[in-house]
This record gives structure tokens, C-alpha cells and sequence, in this order.
């Protein structure tokens, strides 16, 4: 057995970092959307699905990519695939029509997974009584860089063109891979079988444990509410009575880092208390950020205010979320991670694309009242599978 590498601060950081700047690939292109619809010359609803691609693309790249954690060296695998997450940004950044930017789109998020190999290790690496928090830490780096993404690339876009973006994030792999190479730890493989018996195994996974089925929803739910509002609130900006242009969409991002910051204790929570509550308290939160969205429409600081309560509220969740199924240290942590991420990044996706239409067709009310919705099958769901997966009391 080889020796167990210590979780320090300084490597936790890296972690941290590594998982926000890596995962930000996915959502440079939320706040660009209008200038690659202007760019094209298509319409806002034909362009939307470039955010849906991406992840779609991540979810495939979860369920095909981030199991081999289980089988193969993790640092190994990790550095392998940030050659191909370089050739996908470059992809986008030399598209020349809206069919080469989606296809890039999908690539980039098929292989921008590298978060979903850092987390199980961290909660491998951690101590027992300090996993939620180094959870808690890996992904609120993650949150900020989903949130500072938008940010940066909303900037980027304002003064230098959307393609930029994509060759400035290329550029930060690069440092990133070298980075890795140096101060990552090598961590061995628990599992001994096949590829098809590995894949097979996520099945099993998700059969087997009814917590990590539930939570698995949960999370769907918490991140479609969550990309319904910012895959469209760039469309909100831009019109009237707003008129902002992609660089102020983009700062909206920094409110949401607020959030999610704030929200990284939920991580040291969970250590201590009572995990099904920090759920519903979430899930309220998220309910009561709609309702603020909703009547936001017309109002900046509305806004603000509901996107740091919606960050807040979904990052608590999330989290949580995460650290019911790392309870128990399994070895097969990457497969679980797997099962839970596919379904919450599909609920992204779906979120995404339901958003374009109802934007499309029912502006913000439309979006506003799908949240709200989303927001109360969020919280039944909680309610109805804990009764479910309590044990039968013996009479």
C-alpha cells in the first residue's frame, strides 16, 4: 500500500484553484452569447444552445472520463486530459461559423472534468473530521470559477472580442499542466478490472445506494435552478430598460462569488449538524432568490440581490450534497461522484436549454416562474426521498 500524502493548505489551494479555473472553460461562453449571435449574425435562441452543448459534453465526459480515476493513476489521467482540453479551446477560438463553435463547445466540456477527479481526491486525502470542509473548500473554488468566468470573459469579450477569451484560457492550461506536474501528488487505483466492468459499476453505484440516488436529483434540480437564470439574465441585461452590454453581464459573476464564499462554510457545517437541514434551508433560499428575480425585471439591485441569495442557496445544497456521499471514504468515490455529477450537470443542461425557449417565447416572467417551480420540486423531492430512504422501524 503506498503512503498517504497529506492534505495541506497549500496543496488544497491548488486543488481549489485548479477545479475554478478549469471548470470556468464551461462557462466562458454564457455572458459572450450576444456577441457570437452578432458575430454569426443567428438569432439569441440559436445561439443558446452553445451553453446546453457544453454541458452536455460534461456530463458524457463524466461518465466516460472521471471513472478512470478509479482505475488509472489519478495525476496521470489529470495531465493527459489537459492536452485535449488545449486543442478544444483553440477549436473555439478559431470557429468560423455557429456549427464549429458548438462542436468546440462539446469538447470543451467533455473534457473539462478534471474538478470531478479533484474532489474525490480531496475527500480521500482529508481527514475524517476535516472532509466537509475540504469539500467545502474544492468546491467554492469550483462556484467562483462557474461565477468568475462570466466575469472575465464578459470583459474580455466588451474590449477585446469573444475568440480572445478562448486563447487566454488555452494559455492558463498551459501554466495550470506545469503546475500540476510539480506539486500534485500521485494517488494509486483501488480498482483492478475492465474498462465495460468499471463503466458497468456506476450502474451498481447508483442502485445500490438510495443517499446517493437522492442526492444525485437533488443536485439536477439545484443547477438547472441555478443556469436557468444565468444563461439568460445576459439576454435581460442587454435589453431594455438596461442596455448592458456582455462586460456588465459578466461583473454580475462577482455577486455570485459573494455566494458562493459565503456559502463555503456550509462545507464546516456539515461536519457538525444536521445535513438534511442544511438542504432545506438551501432549497428555501433558492425559492426565495425567484421570487426576488421575479420582481427584478426592471431593477439592477433586485437583481444583485437574488443572484447572491440563488448562489448562496445552491452552492449550500451542492455541497452538502457532496459530502453525504463521500460519508463513508468509499473506494469507489469517483464512480459515485460520477452517478451524482452526470445527473447534476444534465439538469444544467436541461435548465439551459428549457431557459432559451421560455426566454424566447415568455421573456423573464417565464423564466422567473420556471425557477420558482424548480425551486419546490427541489424541496419536494428532499421531503419525500428522506421518508423513502429511512429505515423501516421493526413493530
Amino acid at each position: 500500500m503506498k503512503p498517504q500524502h497529506q492534505l495541506s493548505k497549500g496543496l488544497l489551494f491548488l486543488m481549489a484553484a485548479t477545479t475554478g479555473l478549469v471548470v470556468a472553460n464551461n462557462y466562458y461562453n454564457q455572458p459572450l452569447l450576444g456577441l457570437m449571435a452578432n458575430y454569426f449574425n443567428v438569432s439569441e435562441l440559436q445561439i443558446s444552445s452553445v451553453p446546453m452543448l457544453t454541458q452536455i459534453g460534461y456530463a458524457v465526459g463524466l461518465f466516460l472520463i472521471v471513472p478512470l480515476g478509479d482505475k488509472f493513476k489519478r495525476k496521470k489521467l489529470i495531465l493527459m486530459d489537459f492536452f485535449f482540453i488545449f486543442i478544444a479551446l483553440l477549436g473555439a477560438a478559431f470557429a468560423q461559423n455557429p456549427l464549429q463553435i458548438k462542436i468546440a463547445s462539446f469538447f470543451i466540456g467533455l473534457t473539462s472534468v478534471v474538478p470531478q477527479i479533484m474532489v474525490p481526491m480531496a475527500a480521500q486525502l482529508a481527514e475524517p473530521e476535516k472532509r466537509g470542509a475540504a469539500i467545502g473548500s474544492v468546491m467554492t473554488g469550483m462556484f467562483i470559477g462557474i461565477l468568475g468566468s462570466r466575469t472575465i470573459s464578459g470583459f474580455v469579450g466588451d474590449v477585446y472580442g469573444w475568440q480572445e477569451m478562448y486563447f487566454i484560457a488555452a494559455g492558463i492550461m498551459v501554466v495550470l499542466f506545469f503546475s500540476l506536474l510539480k506539486f500534485l501528488p500521485e494517488i494509486y487505483p483501488d480498482f483492478k478490472g475492465t474498462y465495460p466492468e468499471l463503466i458497468k459499476s456506476i450502474v451498481d453505484q447508483f442502485q445500490k445506494y438510495p443517499k446517493l440516488r437522492l442526492a444525485a436529483f437533488r443536485g439536477a434540480l439545484d443547477f438547472a435552478a441555478f443556469s436557468i437564470f444565468w444563461t439568460t439574465m445576459v439576454f435581460l441585461l442587454q435589453g431594455e430598460p438596461f442596455k448592458l452590454g456582455s462586460n456588465a453581464a459578466g461583473a454580475m459573476g462577482l455577486v455570485g462569488i459573494a455566494g458562493a464564499v459565503v456559502a463555503s462554510f456550509v462545507g464546516k457545517l456539515s461536519d457538525r449538524m444536521s445535513k438534511s437541514k442544511l438542504i432545506i434551508i438551501g432549497a428555501v433560499a433558492i425559492m426565495i432568490s425567484w421570487v426576488i428575480i421575479g420582481f427584478s425585471y426592471a431593477s439592477l439591485i433586485g437583481l444583485i440581490i437574488g443572484a447572491f441569495v440563488l448562489d448562496l442557496g445552491v452552492q449550500s445544497v451542492h455541497i452538502t450534497n457532496q459530502t453525504i456521499i463521500f460519508e463513508d471514504n468509499p473506494k469507489a468515490r469517483n464512480r459515485i461522484n460520477t452517478v451524482y455529477m452526470v445527473l447534476y450537470f444534465t439538469g444544467g443542461a436541461l435548465g439551459t436549454f428549457i431557459g432559451g425557449y421560455i426566454w424566447y417565447y415568455f421573456k423573464w416572467t417565464g423564466i422567473s416562474i420556471a425557477g420558482i417551480v424548480i425551486s419546490l420540486l427541489l424541496i419536494a423531492v428532499h421531503l419525500i426521498g428522506e421518508k423513502l430512504i429511512q429505515p423501516k422501524k421493526i413493530t
